[in-house]
């Protein structure tokens, strides 16, 4: 599978893993130091044909990630949740199988800074037993999987909903997967 974009990654396995799983330009960042060529590299990439940023779901990961869509507005991100990314203990897209790498590269979204009206409110989490109640983080990881926005406490995977543009018809959507997998 060939992906048009150029793809950012923090490090080497990374790259590695990425390789395997589909046809890409890559950059890889090298964790937190990321020099200002490496900032050019990505601002030029992103120019000629897109970005997505591929970090790794922890907090380091994520740190990198909202520094890169400041700097460079516009890109598209793709998420893994912890689960699919950790082996022995290590967190890290190099350890996310090639199936899963492509569905997250597939499904990666476009953050919009445009001020726009918010479709999901804190109510909509307590509604649908995402916020508040004893299975809220696990139902919330099972959605954010899903939706392929990633994992968040309450705040951030409301943020993710309404800032990527999540429709009321794939929230929907995905909950009923979640509930009818959990009925069976």
């Amino acid at each position: 599978m060939i992906i048009h974009e150029t793809i950012v990654v923090e490090g080497k396995d990374d790259e590695t893993a990425v390789k395997k799983a589909v046809h890409a330009e890559i950059i890889t960042t090298g964790g937190f130091g990321i020099t200002p060529s490496i900032i050019e590299q990505i601002k030029w990439a992103h120019e000629k044909n897109g970005v997505i940023i591929f970090t790794d779901p922890d907090w380091a990961g994520e740190k990198i990630r909202e520094r890169l869509n400041k700097i460079v507005s516009g890109c598209k991100n793709a998420y893994l949740t912890q689960d699919e990314a950790t082996r022995k203990g290590n967190i890290g897209v190099e350890n996310a199988d090639t199936e899963t790498i492509i569905d997250a590269l597939l499904k990666a979204k476009t953050q919009i800074y445009e001020k726009t009206e918010n479709e999901f409110s804190m109510e909509d989490l307590i509604n649908n037993r995402l916020s508040g109640f004893k299975g809220s983080a696990l139902k919330r990881n099972r959605l954010g999987r899903i939706l392929r926005i990633g994992y968040g406490n309450s705040k951030k995977f409301l943020s993710r909903l309404n800032h990527y543009r999540i429709s009321r018809e794939e929230f929907d959507n995905a909950l009923k997967t979640i509930e009818e997998a959990i009925s069976d």
